[in-house]
């Protein structure tokens, strides 16, 4: 196995994009830019619309939801791309997102924290699925969610 490296010698570090299979992109771009305070990304050059832009590309109105995009505002976090696809979602994910919503909090305290970003996002559009009590010292607790289209996630 070979690997891309730097100056010296040390594997160069990867940016990462996260992309989800969706029937409405826009739609679950949208909610997810909600959950993580992210933006929908802008439109490319000096374009002032996707609508413009997409216009000047030759995407037909019926394809314009064919793909979304959210950033990080600050450029922190992994882009999230959500592209249509015909299927709808077969089975549990096998890779979730774990939205960090008590960083620093423990037990109740913690919970609490938990259960008031889930009513959020319910309102949102979520669907709650199981909560996980506290189980020290290595269950923190969590709670599980599905984003709108059944995309299950934690709330950690």
């Amino acid at each position: 196995m070979t690997h891309q490296t730097g100056d010296e010698g040390a594997v160069m570090a990867r940016e990462v994009q996260v992309t989800f299979d969706a029937a409405d992109p826009a739609s679950l771009a949208a909610f997810w830019a909600d959950v993580l305070g992210y933006e929908l990304q802008g439109p490319p050059g000096d374009f002032d619309s996707w609508d413009a832009a997409l216009d000047a590309m030759g995407v037909p109105p019926e394809r314009r939801n064919d793909a979304s995009a959210v950033v990080d505002p600050k450029g922190a976090g992994p882009r999230l791309f959500f592209q249509r696809v015909p299927e709808g979602k077969q089975a549990k994910n096998r890779v979730h997102l774990d939205v960090r919503a008590a960083p620093g909090l423990t037990g109740d305290d913690r919970m609490a924290a938990l259960e008031a970003e889930a009513e959020r996002l319910v309102a949102l559009g979520a669907t709650r699925l199981a909560r996980h009590e506290p189980a020290p010292p290595l269950g923190a607790g969590h709670l599980v969610l599905a984003d709108p289209e059944g995309n299950e996630f934690c709330l950690d």
